[in-house]
């Protein structure tokens, strides 16, 4: 066997002390991004956070010198596109998801986890939420939210509402309302809000409990809305009772961000939270939150992984007490 010079070993361990900073030469070179990105968006196009995500997308892209492409992932009550992005996608920054709260919520709701909130992506920032609200057709028997209690109770099982799907935000906040009315409706999932707004103005579901795709609906006429789940009375609909004064304890409006998979490099991350940040202050996308009512949740970077690490905890309690599982 050849032997090592002092001086070779000298040299050798100047390489490889040199090769972590060559893992990442793009950002080194002030080149990230050097081609087009990526976002997948969990939802049918057409929804609230499409819309808000793919706005956001085009105004970074001018910050990024690079386009923002969006693909449209729905599936697995709005998992399989985060699920796919973590699993399959170089951590490289090129490969982004929204990061929502089914995401941290839905890995405990099997026997066995296929993925870790925490620790299978990099949270990069928070963004926004949702209005979501009740709303039927405008000839629904129903005139109030009460009424609709009313005859759920006398008749469990017969009415239905639908959702974006099974363990999503506004399945549970339903689940946790039914609980304590004591009274049974049947859940319908479909892949996002806008496909749920169809079935209801279609006969197929009774009521929608979801993000504001029903908005236009109802100021249109074709539909009405029963409740909203914000803190406040929505500024678009000020005759519509929040759930706090329909007697339930509860605000729902499901904040929202952007990850990658896990080991992104954080020099990267902050050139992409920096462009994003300045794309969710912008005025059109501005005019695209106001426009569904979504709430503005910024977070940076370490507060945004906090209240992930957090969130988590909380969902994990949630998912045990609602007795939630998707194994059957």
């Amino acid at each position: 066997m050849p032997s090592i010079t002092r001086r070779g070993a000298l040299t050798l361990a100047a390489a490889s002390l040199a090769a972590p900073r060559l893992a990442t030469p793009a950002l080194a070179q002030g080149r990230f991004p050097d081609r087009p990105l990526r976002l997948v968006i969990p939802w049918p196009a057409g929804g609230s956070a499409d819309a808000q995500l793919r706005s956001m997308g085009e105004i970074a892209s001018k910050a990024l010198g690079q386009p923002v492409v969006i693909e449209n992932k729905p599936g697995a009550g709005g998992t399989l596109g985060p699920m796919t992005v973590a699993q399959q996608s170089r951590p490289d920054g090129y490969t982004l998801t929204q990061m929502h709260l089914s995401v941290l919520r839905r890995p405990w709701m099997m026997k066995t986890p296929l993925w870790d909130p925490v620790k299978d992506f990099t949270h990069i920032i928070g963004l926004t939420g949702w209005l979501f609200g009740t709303a039927i057709k405008a000839d629904s028997r129903f005139e109030t939210w009460a009424e609709m209690i009313g005859y759920a109770r006398a008749n469990p099982g017969k009415l239905t509402y639908s959702t974006s799907g099974i363990g999503t935000s506004n399945h549970l906040a339903m689940e946790t309302i039914l609980e304590q009315e004591k009274v049974e409706i049947t859940h319908v999932p479909f892949r996002g809000s806008n496909e749920g707004v169809t079935a209801a103005l279609a006969g197929q579901v009774d009521m929608v409990c979801d993000s504001s795709a029903w908005a236009p609906f109802v100021e249109a006429g074709s539909m009405r809305a029963l409740s909203v789940w914000t803190a406040e009375r929505a500024a678009r609909f000020p005759s519509v009772p929040t759930l706090k004064e329909l007697g339930y304890d509860m605000e729902v409006t499901s904040p929202y961000g952007v990850s990658g998979p896990k080991g992104m490099d954080e020099g990267v991350v902050r050139v992409l939270h920096d462009a994003f940040k300045a794309a969710l202050f912008d005025p059109e996308n501005e005019r695209i939150r106001t426009q569904f009512d979504m709430p503005l949740v910024y977070r940076n970077t370490a507060d945004y992984r906090d209240f992930v690490a957090r969130r988590v905890e909380y969902e994990k309690m949630m998912v045990k007490r609602l007795n939630l599982s998707l194994d059957g």
